[in-house]
């Protein structure tokens, strides 16, 4: 999945130590250009945090992941970035960071025909 927009804020980065060794991560909230605009706050795990270098003001095109999980009877959603491109000014700015090969199973884009509604 792709979403398209503008970075409004940069959380502060965490990291820990798990069984796997140490991880860390950073999350980002961004903006929808649409006619009602929507917040998302996606997250970038390790490397790619240094790899993406997301600046707050930015538009960006971040291809996602996103995945549920449960605990204790509750349910978490993550929104994982893969890949990060940067839109200039003019259409030969655009720049890409990251990869197709990510460790996460891809959900497909679905269209929606023309139709707005999706349900």
């Amino acid at each position: 999945m792709e979403i398209l927009g503008k970075i409004i804020e940069l959380l502060p980065e965490k990291s820990g130590q798990s069984a796997n060794g140490e991880w860390r991560k950073q999350e980002f909230i961004l903006e929808t250009e649409a006619q009602y605009p929507k917040k998302i706050c996606f997250m970038v795990w390790g490397d790619k945090i240094d790899e993406f270098k997301i600046q707050q003001g930015e538009s960006l095109e971040v291809s996602i992941d996103v995945e549920s999980r449960e605990y204790n009877g509750r349910w978490y959603t993550d929104v994982k970035a893969w890949k990060v491109s940067r839109h200039g000014s003019d259409a030969g700015s655009a720049q890409s960071f990251g990869n197709e090969d990510r460790n996460t199973p891809s959900i497909s884009d679905n269209s929606l025909d023309g139709d707005d509604i999706p349900f």
